[in-house]
């Protein structure tokens, strides 16, 4: 129920980012619930590798560089889907860091609502 629930608003989230952000265009709301999953598959896995080849690259830069790999999923999760589209690298960066802050209220919200009491 967690999982749906998760899936559904981050596809909400999805639409919020298209109305708050010109540079990130989602087609409807079925477009927003395949690039919801689309990107959470690519955050589940392909960024663990990603982060494992930028490690270096991340500790110099203090960790900045997780907002370029959040930044290219977002922008190949476009690429990947026809009603998705990111304009750029620069609306995938603004796009993604939209779409996270969003995540994280998703996340408070979710872990308050099934709490286990």
């Amino acid at each position: 129920m967690r999982l749906v629930a998760k899936w559904l608003l981050s596809a909400l989230a999805l639409l919020a980012v298209t109305y708050v952000y010109s540079g990130v265009q989602v087609s409807s709301f079925t477009s927003a619930l395949i690039a919801a999953a689309v990107i959470g598959l690519l955050n589940m896995v392909v960024r663990p590798v990603l982060l494992i080849l930028t490690l270096p690259v991340t500790i110099v830069t203090l960790g900045l560089f997780l907002f370029v790999i959040n930044a290219l999923l977002f922008w190949s999760a476009s690429g990947l889907l026809a009603g998705f589209h990111v304009n750029g690298f620069i609306a995938a960066l603004i796009g993604s860091l939209i779409y996270s802050l969003l995540g994280l209220v998703i996340e408070s919200a979710l872990g308050g609502l099934f709490a286990k009491r």
